[in-house]
């Protein structure tokens, strides 16, 4: 099974979030329309999906999104424009 890791965002360099899943299109599904809305996401109306990698198992998955989380917040922006300088949401791509 694919693992993914994804940052989501509100807007084009607003607030940011990081995530890993296995199914990343119900994820991101979810995240769009508040499936769960007591979090971070949902609160902050982080919706749009700007940012994914993919791994082959769950442990790889994981371990990048701890580190990614530790980055400052300049290191994601970077990450994301390498791949997506218009910050497009990339859902509808998957």
């Amino acid at each position: 099974m694919i693992w993914s890791i994804y940052i989501i965002t509100n807007k084009p360099k607003g607030a940011l979030y990081i995530g890993s899943t296995k199914r990343l299109k119900k994820r991101i599904y979810q995240h769009k329309n508040k499936v769960h809305p007591s979090t971070f996401s949902a609160r902050y109306n982080l919706d749009k999906l700007v940012y994914f990698e993919n791994f082959d198992n769950e442990e790889n998955a994981i371990l990048r999104e701890k580190r990614m989380k530790k980055w400052n917040r300049a290191w994601k922006i970077e990450l994301i424009e390498k791949v997506n300088l218009d910050w497009k949401d990339l859902y509808n791509d998957l």
